[in-house]
């Protein structure tokens, strides 16, 4: 019995090393909340949005994923994207609502928390804003990530000085 133990706990040491190797090798990534390393947003963001990449590159054409956080009373006006767009709340709220304009009053809203979901398919206009606490997602799809706003005075990109 004791011989059948040790080789099967060899076996699962190896087996565990190779998945780990093979993991590495196809460009795997296992990362904790806390080994994420944040910085500020990209300018197609408002201001006060921090980022930490998580995999790929979500500049570049190919799968990506990234972690946002938002500060309370943050707001991302109506856009779109050329590629669908998939949220997953990690902790605080976010609340996503579709239309040509933000409206934190739209019948339509939805408001999201730990562990909810959301698909913002591409071409679809969208907004999103949290409340009174720091919201951080996980955000996914694939790139080149490009955001383009309804009303071309919300981008952020044109506000010198805002950063």
């Amino acid at each position: 019995m004791k011989a059948i133990m040790s080789v099967v706990t060899a076996a699962a040491i190896v087996g565990g090393m190779m998945v780990r190797t093979q993991a590495q090798s196809m460009g795997g990534v296992v990362q904790s909340a806390k080994d994420a390393q944040w910085g500020a947003a990209p300018p197609m963001l408002p201001a006060g949005a921090q980022i930490a990449l998580v995999s790929g590159d979500p500049g570049k054409s190919g799968p990506y994923t990234v972690r946002l956080k938002f500060p309370a009373h943050y707001a991302i006006p109506a856009h779109s994207h050329p590629t669908d767009e998939n949220v997953a709340v990690v902790s605080g709220a976010l609340t996503l609502g579709m239309g040509d304009k933000l409206d934190k009053q739209a019948t339509g809203n939805a408001t999201l928390g730990p562990g909810a979901y959301a698909l913002a398919p591409s071409g679809m206009n969208h907004y999103a804003f949290t409340g009174a606490q720091e919201t951080t997602i996980l955000l996914y799809g694939i790139g080149p990530v490009d955001f383009k706003y309804v009303n071309p005075q919300d981008d952020p990109r044109g506000k010198r000085g805002t950063r």
